[in-house]
């Protein structure tokens, strides 16, 4: 009995083994299908969509060649197509040298050449050329600024003092006058105060050694330019009301009257005007554009030159 049980046991599981692996393999194969199927649908679904691309693709295709016509192409005749002759090569004359040249020279140029820009030289050289003649440019003379008396005026003037020459703004030397015996110099001065007008003398020697001794001890420190002292001096103290820094020398109206000398020795040109100065340096040749206190030192020095010409008076 117990071997009958076994074997029926055996073959129960046997069975229910193989039951159980057909229950699988179905299963399987129903998941097999299912993949196939909708691989084929994904396949279909694409290729249909490929389709209608490609109907769209003709469709516009079809329609820009119905709006836009292709333009018809000309036909070229024979004659355009071919400029050589009709006839052939060989019958044609051979052409000496000489026709050929005449050929070349006879051959027309063309109208319209480049032209080169202005600014090129070859533009300069063409119109020399052509025989037209360039604008010459017109030099401006330039004016000499130690030029001569204008138009009307001589080189000399009266000398309307002892110590003056007949040439403009020209003094005599410190020698001359003591040779002549000149030795006080004097000048019309106005007071300020009371308004009273006389003349005013000053000793030619001690003044000029005070003006030689100033310049001789200050010049390296003036680079060329007048001090306060000479642009703004000091007046005289007036003689009737006893007012100081009141007598003001009295200037002319025409600057070939002007009294140098008495203005140099009482340190007073500062009082003239600057087209005075520049009148000074005009005649004697000194550069007369600049400042007044430019202007006002060559003055000083020109005129201490011309007493002593010998003296520390050069620039």
């Amino acid at each position: 009995m117990t071997n009958e049980d076994d074997t029926k046991n055996i073959y129960s599981d046997v069975h229910e083994n193989v039951r159980k692996r057909k229950n699988s393999s179905n299963r399987n194969g129903n998941s097999i299908e299912n993949q196939n199927s909708k691989k084929i649908h994904h396949y279909n679904h694409n290729h249909e969509e490929q389709k209608e691309e490609k109907e769209d693709e003709d469709n516009m295709l079809s329609l820009t060649l119905a709006i836009c016509p292709a333009k018809p192409i000309q036909e070229i005749t024979e004659q355009e197509s071919s400029p050589l002759p009709s006839q052939p090569l060989d019958s044609l004359p051979e052409t000496t040298p000489s026709l050929q040249v005449s050929l070349s020279e006879s051959m027309p140029r063309p109208q319209h050449q480049v032209q080169p820009p202005p600014n090129h030289g070859t533009y300069v050289s063409s119109l020399i050329n052509d025989n037209q003649i360039l604008p010459a440019r017109q030099l401006r003379v330039r004016r000499n600024p130690t030029q001569a008396p204008g138009e009307g005026k001589s080189d000399t003037v009266p000398a309307l003092f002892p110590w003056a020459t007949t040439q403009r703004a020209v003094i005599q030397s410190f020698n001359c006058l003591v040779a002549k015996n000149i030795t006080t110099i004097s000048g019309d001065v106005h007071c300020k105060k009371c308004e009273e007008r006389y003349k005013l003398e000053y000793d030619l020697q001690d003044k000029f050694l005070e003006v030689w001794s100033f310049i001789a001890e200050n010049k390296s420190s003036m680079h060329d330019r007048a001090p306060k002292v000479w642009m703004y001096p000091v007046l005289p103290t007036c003689e009737f009301c006893g007012q100081e820094n009141s007598a003001r020398p009295v200037l002319p109206p025409k600057k070939k009257q002007m009294n140098w000398l008495f203005l140099l020795l009482g340190q007073l040109l500062g009082c003239c005007t600057l087209e005075q100065l520049r009148y000074f340096c005009k005649h004697t040749k000194n550069h007369r554009t600049g400042a007044k206190d430019r202007i006002l030192y060559l003055t000083y020095l020109g005129l201490c030159k011309q007493l002593d010409p010998s003296g520390p008076f050069d620039r």
